[in-house]
């Protein structure tokens, strides 16, 4: 089964048709800028080109750089404001004129890591991070998404984690990798003092360098790298939609009679 995933950024929206059975890309990836300013009108076409550049009239899942509720965005990130509180599903549907499951971009990768990739048949509690301009979080029980959990925003150190422990933070402040990786490790340990997880999943652009920091990390969790690299959140977005597809829903009920 392919649905196309689409990874909304806020310097690029990218897509591709995914096979959610293995978890994998199906075709090759395409990608556009964000538009500047990232309105909801100047978002919604180019969201609806890339659909277009497929072809595609089926489900789709799409990122968002922003906590979901129920379809809305109740925040913005990285895009224009007046996406708060516009119901992005209902929108993106309208634009593209195919059912469309949105959800946070970082609780996409993590579904991507816990179905196929990292945290794959890992019971209890994980914790997937995504390490970047910021600090994106997905939390999983048995394998359950919790959504929303925006942990880069913990308070460390008197500031805001991600401030202080992010790969932005490392290269804006000039630190060496022994250095950030101190920050990094406090502020794993405050998570761990609240969520106490079975396992954590470091993922984003600074995990390609993960023998420089991964070594230096202690804590009472395991830790192990990302494994779907920059197409976890076309993946994650794609799982989702299949998992909010009628059909799905009709087979899980099957299933389970």
């Amino acid at each position: 089964m392919r649905i196309l995933g689409i990874d909304i950024g806020g310097s690029g929206i990218k897509g591709a048709p995914v096979d959610v059975e293995r978890g994998c890309l199906a075709g090759e990836r395409f990608r556009l800028a964000t538009p500047q300013p990232a309105t909801p009108a100047a978002m919604g076409d180019v969201v609806r080109q890339v659909v277009r550049h497929f072809e595609w009239d089926g489900p789709v899942g799409c990122t968002f750089p922003a906590l979901i509720r129920n379809g809305v965005a109740c925040t913005a990130a990285n895009i224009d404001s007046a996406w708060i509180g516009t119901n992005v599903e209902s929108f993106l549907g309208r634009r593209t004129g195919c059912p469309v499951t949105v959800l946070n971009d970082a609780d996409a990768a993590g579904l991507a890591e816990v179905r196929f990739g990292a945290a794959r048949d890992v019971r209890g509690v994980v914790l997937v991070l995504t390490i970047g301009t910021g600090i994106g979080s997905a939390l999983f029980l048995d394998g359950r998404l919790i959504p929303n959990t925006e942990l880069g925003h913990l308070e460390l150190a008197g500031t805001k984690a991600e401030w202080r422990a992010s790969d932005r933070a490392r290269k804006e402040g000039n630190l060496g990798w022994k250095k950030w990786a101190r920050r990094l490790n406090d502020y794993l340990r405050h998570v761990e003092l609240l969520l106490s997880p079975d396992l954590i999943v470091l993922g984003g652009g600074v995990c390609s360098k993960q023998d420089r920091f991964l070594p230096r990390l202690e804590t009472r969790a395991r830790i192990v790298p990302a494994q779907l690299g920059n197409q976890a959140g076309i993946v994650g977005a794609a799982v989702a939609a299949q998992d909010r597809s009628p059909q799905r829903v009709r087979s899980l009920v099957r299933s389970a009679a």
